[in-house]
């Protein structure tokens, strides 16, 4: 009997059927040991050992898998193709060692980069020892990212209350958001012009020039700054007649871009799609796993975590026999094309992500897809399929028209496509620079004179950089050589977990917290958050992947420079820290001075206080000096001015209040926008209400906010014992509520228009749930442990997967119905592993006095 470790039990059950009954297949379900998620787990002074705990389930596992090597000849460690997956193996290997399950078992390690028979049995032809390159690379990056957040959180919740954690690379690819967003609040707009006239020919068809010289001399783009220059360029294409002086063609091609890495993969999907990077991997992840075609599960994808452009050659024949049949030979190069990585600091080579069969179309496996598959897998597809086919060809047409005295030169430009090549299967996705629209130009000759129909100036005005979206932030971080393929969906995703940036219209906003924490590091910590120490750093992994650097050399280098300064920056004055962080966020807390030259620093509410950054436990915010005297403040991200209480300075005013004829306002404080009846008097608060973040405050009136300070609001007496059923807005949300039970409500919306039925039916559900009933969303099947179900249930936090007593809530943006039993098994598995130091420190505690007795005897000996 021979045994074979995966990663995933679909998997497992796949590659049985592939190898048969002289194999037994097991899944790792992933990492099968971890560091503690507790300070001393990397020991810098020991060699940097460290300490590996097995949690629960793991172990269960581990004890299955020692128990069938046991009796086994050989051992094939095949868990996935990268880094992670060999020191997955790595992981398993010492288990089995410590176990001593592995006497007179032969231990050998396979990879293959698709779920299909032929690369299964082609790999277990092949096998080869564990590379201990790559689990020295997987140990460095691993023990680096502990030890930086392990040392630098704590110094950020020493300094800075509200903070919560650092990371290597992802307070690297914060500070690329928050420097954006800098320059586009330092950005001024400049005004420039250009000059368009409607020209026809002889052929009588219309079409568009513009101005590009003036006397000879070439417009630059801010030649004409205001509209008397603009309109002084234009009256010069008033003198007429227009006549051609030359046109010029120029033959142009357009080559198809390489097959998907897994950066090239997340931003196109996020570009044409709208997957966030962490969508886009799990639904690669459940292509490349596999899917029901002809009665076998097959793996339609190759493995999706790579930085090759490469593709083996018996899928480049394949591809280009598709090309041939389905498009023509015209559409198929003489030769194969051969790309080349572009990617810098690139992984270890592994193939592009493509079909495993490029002749499986997408339409012959849309009925095994789900919606988000059928869409990806059509993307690869049809980017695998274009990359080996013909370029696209075009002319560029320039013609070049004068007026009638010469001192006036417009241009049209126009491009033709006359071969579409690969075009006809594929086109790349749009960066927020755009490409130019391909417009067509009507046939014109050198000579013609050309009939003007119109001359019109237009202004313009620059714009500020665009705010990064995940596939501009993934493309900006590859470049630099930030992070890597496998890390980029983690990076994004703890970034929005953590409350340091939110999605607008798709693109990052960093919020107070992320801003304050990336000055922090960058004020202080300045060499972790520079992007050359970050790549370069990178690069040291991958020569210690390729065997060109030790491991144990690297982190004692980093950790020699690191640590000192961390304990230099906790012995600074958190009053320094606050001082130095003030003035260097100045800019972003106030941005220009008054009218009149007023200091922006002048307290709006006292004579001589001035406003600064001040902390508390609740986050940073902007004070006054003269506190408590005078307590001014305002949100540390609002750059208006507010009173005493955290009011606008002006705040807008909605209209009167019907009973006491008070002013009703919107205002904004430290925690956010909020409504006020009146104005504050001493020892007595005005009554407001806050507006929840889910409603605009731009669509806030008075009917709306009478409606908020209404609340609760009272919907009706409940049928079964009279008592009255109320709606309102919490801590947590909009909720109802009745005698002691809440109930959630989908928006703060409904509040205001939830009826009597449907309050008492959400009632009667969160009265089932209080008494141990559960609202089950989604069935997913039994745990392959043991048999007992897997659930998708709905909570009071909101959805979470369920088996026994072990509960994962579902990550953000993840529909209940959409989730899987592998995704639900990982979550599971993960968090079985998060409660595990609690478990240790309880049994601690209750050895503790045992000890306490031993101790004197021991003395006494």
């Amino acid at each position: 009997m021979n045994v074979v470790i995966v990663e995933s039990p679909a998997k497992a059950k796949t590659i049985n059927k592939y190898l048969g009954k002289d194999y037994k297949v097991l899944a790792s379900f992933g990492h099968v040991r971890d560091l503690p998620a507790k300070d001393g787990s990397v020991k810098p002074d020991e060699d940097f050992a460290m300490d590996w705990v097995v949690d629960r389930d793991s172990n269960k596992r581990l004890t299955e898998i020692a128990n069938a090597v046991k009796g086994a000849d050989k051992l094939y460690l095949a868990t996935d193709p990268d880094r992670e997956g060999e020191a997955i193996s790595w992981h398993v290997l010492e288990v089995l060692n410590k176990k001593k399950a592995l006497k007179d078992v032969t231990v050998k390690r396979v990879v293959f980069n698709e779920i299909t028979k032929s690369a299964i049995l082609k790999a277990m032809a092949e096998p080869r020892d564990l590379d201990d390159e790559l689990v020295h690379a997987y140990l460095a990056r691993r023990a680096l990212d502990y030890l930086v957040g392990f040392t630098l959180s704590p110094v950020l919740w020493r300094k800075l209350p509200g903070a919560r954690s650092a990371g290597r690379v992802q307070s690297v690819a914060l500070r690329l958001i928050c420097q954006r967003e800098a320059e586009i609040e330092k950005f001024v707009p400049q005004e420039y012009w250009s000059v368009e006239a409607g020209v026809k020919g002889d052929e009588g068809k219309s079409f568009m020039s513009r101005l590009f010289a003036m006397n000879g001399d070439k417009l630059k783009k801010y030649d004409l700054n205001n509209e008397a220059d603009a309109k002084t360029a234009a009256a010069l294409i008033e003198r007429t007649p227009l006549k051609v002086s030359g046109v010029e063609r120029k033959p142009a091609r357009r080559h198809p871009q390489p097959p998907f890495t897994t950066s090239t993969l997340q931003q196109e999907a996020a570009r044409k799609l709208g997957f966030p990077a962490q969508r886009t991997m799990r639904v690669a992840q459940s292509l490349y796993e596999g899917k029901p075609i002809d009665g076998e599960v097959t793996g339609l994808i190759t493995y999706m975590r790579t930085d090759g452009v490469t593709i083996a050659q018996e899928a480049m024949n394949a591809t280009r026999g598709v090309i041939e049949s389905r498009y023509g030979d015209k559409y198929l190069p003489d030769s194969p094309r051969v790309y080349k990585t572009k990617a810098k600091n690139a992984q270890e080579a592994h193939e592009a992500i493509r079909p495993t069969d490029p002749m499986r179309t997408p339409s012959e496996v849309a009925h095994t897809l789900d919606a988000d598959e059928k869409k990806l897998y059509e993307l690869i597809w049809r980017r695998t399929i274009a990359s080996q086919m013909e370029s696209a060809v075009a002319e560029r047409t320039t013609v070049t028209i004068m007026n009638a005295d010469q001192t006036a030169e417009l241009r049209a430009t126009g491009t033709i496509i006359q071969f579409d090549g690969f075009l006809s299967v594929y086109q790349e996705g749009k960066d927020d620079e755009g490409d130019e629209d391909e417009t067509r130009l009507p046939m014109i000759k050198e000579g013609e004179v050309l009939t003007l129909e119109g001359v019109e100036p237009k202004q313009h005005f620059t714009d500020a950089p665009p705010r990064f979206t995940e596939a501009s932030l993934v493309k900006r971080m590859e470049e630099l050589g930030i992070g890597r393929p496998s890390t980029y969906a983690s990076i994004l995703s703890v970034l929005r977990d953590r409350s340091y940036v939110h999605m607008e219209r798709n693109r990052f906003i960093p919020d107070d917290k992320g801003r304050l924490v990336t000055a922090f590091l960058e004020k202080f910590f300045t060499r972790y958050v520079e992007y050359d120490f970050t790549a370069n750093l990178e690069e040291q992994l991958d020569d210690i992947s390729a065997g060109q650097e030790d491991w144990k050399k690297v982190l004692a280098e980093f950790w020699e420079a690191f640590k000192p300064k961390t304990e230099e920056i906790i012995g600074v004055r958190n009053s320094v820290v606050i001082d130095a962080l003030d003035e260097f966020l100045e800019h972003m807390m106030f941005p220009e001075a008054k009218e009149g030259g007023e200091d922006p620093r002048k307290c709006p509410k006292c004579d001589d206080g001035r406003l600064g950054l001040k902390t508390s436990r609740y986050g940073a915010f902007i004070g006054c000096s003269n506190y408590p005297e005078c307590g001014y403040t305002r949100q540390f991200g609002n750059k208006g001015d507010a009173d005493g209480d955290g009011n606008a300075d002006e705040p807008a005013t909605l209209g009167s209040d019907p009973e006491s004829g008070e002013p009703i306002s919107i205002r904004t404080g430290r925690f956010g926008p909020y409504i006020q009846v009146g104005e504050a008097v001493k020892g007595e608060k005005p009554k407001r209400a806050s507006i929840p973040k889910d409603i605009d405050t731009g669509d806030v009136d008075l009917e709306k906010a009478l409606a908020l300070l209404s609340l609760p609001r009272e919907i009706g007496a409940h049928p079964e014992d009279g008592k009255m059923i109320t709606s309102a807005i919490g801590r947590y949300g909009p909720y109802v509520a009745h005698d002691g039970t809440y109930a959630k409500l989908q928006s703060s919306e409904e509040v205001f228009t939830v009826g009597l039925n449907r309050a008492v039916s959400l009632v009667a559900d969160a009265k089932a749930k209080k008494g141990g009933g559960k609202t089950v969303l989604k069935e997913l099947g039994e745990h392959p442990e043991d048999g007992d179900a897997v659930r998708v249930l709905d909570g009071r936090y909101g959805p979470y997967v369920n088996h026994k007593r072990t509960n994962a809530t579902l990550p953000k943006g993840t529909e209940p119905e959409s989730v899987t039993l592998e995704q639900a098994l990982e979550w599971l598995a993960a968090k079985a592993t998060k409660k595990k130091p609690a478990a240790k420190k309880k049994a601690a505690a209750k050895k503790a006095p045992a000890k306490k007795k031993a101790a004197p005897k021991k003395k006494a000996s």
